[in-house]
């Protein structure tokens, strides 16, 4: 196809979602190195894209003002003049971003992977794909079907020097080796318990034959903090480092090369520790890995042993039982163990770049 002057990337929510659609961005840019590329995004994810080396531009959709905001926001789209437009969201909002934008090139998924009749909105399509195929590699069906050159799943995403500087007088008093300790996720069907988290902590905070011991930064959001109160309760005689509710987006990127290893549930935390090469333990009840593994570290997943795994379900009825099952001593392991492979896993890293 001949190459478009201006692309339009449209994934306006989840930060996750946003993160495992860089490696797609960095393909484009690839291929296209003169095209200015936009990308639609909602305000909780716009800083995974802020100052990102691949992308061009960042068009805000303000969903706290909606719907008073939707219509300036495609008027703004609008004015852009795109002449492709890339629909990663599958729902009706992005269809209509998408038509609104005026680009006649407009491709999306295949009716069978859209909501709201989304696919109504593109001119052409990707091919259908299976439902538990990693949501990566949906994302990258769409560099397939723009007839784009095969490249290395990378991200791009990098902390900034000021960033880096700032993580690191958070971590100041934090002797290393450090683990991630990632609390909270967007559905509550997804969050680990305390008393969990807590003997996870405890058991990796002490000397064990395999690793040293690590020590454990606690990280969310102010939602999360209560969780990490509960946690310091629970271990009131252990050194920790609480950063719940006092760290952006952006410092998760560069706090996460600090650490050795990080745990937690589903989340978007947990794909920026991937991104960034942390090794990541993941926990997964009412959602699965097989779609949602976070990049590099899908052999680190550990799924609850329940008949209704996964449900999909955000609020769950029979109290998390799907997270109660996943063993403290389980993820410990885990965590030894990757912190154990983690220089296979930058040699593999390595050679996926040189490919």
């Amino acid at each position: 196809m001949t190459p478009p002057q201006r692309v339009l990337i449209v994934l306006l929510g989840a930060i996750g979602d946003v993160v495992r659609a860089l490696p797609l961005l960095g393909r484009i840019r690839r291929a296209w190195p003169d095209a200015h590329i936009g990308w639609a995004v909602e305000p909780k994810s716009r800083p995974i894209l802020e100052g990102h080396p691949w992308l061009d531009e960042i068009i805000v959709y303000d969903r706290v003002r909606a719907p008073w905001s939707f219509v300036p926001f495609l008027r703004d789209v609008r004015s852009r003049k795109f002449d492709l437009v890339v629909d990663l969201q599958r729902h009706l909002k992005s269809g209509i971003t998408s038509l609104a934008s005026g680009a006649p090139d407009r491709i999306g998924f295949d009716a069978t992977n859209t909501k709201e009749w989304n696919h109504l909105f593109s001119t052409r399509h990707i091919a259908p794909q299976p439902n538990m195929k990693l949501k990566l590699l949906q994302y990258q069906a769409f560099g397939d079907a723009l007839g784009l050159a095969p490249a290395p799943i990378e991200f791009g995403l990098q902390a900034s020097p000021s960033e880096r500087e700032r993580a690191l007088h958070l971590l100041r008093d934090a002797p290393r080796p450090m683990l991630g300790v990632i609390l909270g996720s967007s559905w509550p069907s997804r969050i680990y318990f305390p008393a969990s988290i807590a003997e996870v902590v405890s058991s990796l905070a002490h000397p064990s034959n395999a690793t040293a011991p690590l020590f454990p930064v606690l990280l969310g959001g102010p939602d999360e903090a209560g969780i990490a109160q509960e946690v310091t309760r629970i271990l009131p005689d252990l050194p920790l480092l609480n950063l719940a509710g006092k760290t952006t987006l952006r410092d998760l990127v560069a706090i996460f090369p600090e650490c050795a290893a990080a745990f937690g549930p589903d989340s978007g935390p947990m794909h920026i520790a991937a991104a960034v090469g942390c090794p990541i333990v993941s926990l997964w009840g009412s959602t699965a890995a097989e779609r949602s593994a976070p990049w590099g570290f899908a052999d680190f997943a550990i799924s609850a042993e329940i008949p209704c795994h996964p449900c999909y379900l955000r609020e769950c009825p029979i109290g998390r039982e799907c997270m109660w099952r996943i063993e403290p001593r389980e993820v410990a392991a885990m965590v030894r163990r990757a912190i154990g492979a983690r220089p296979a896993i930058a040699s593999s890293s390595r050679s996926e770049a040189l490919a």
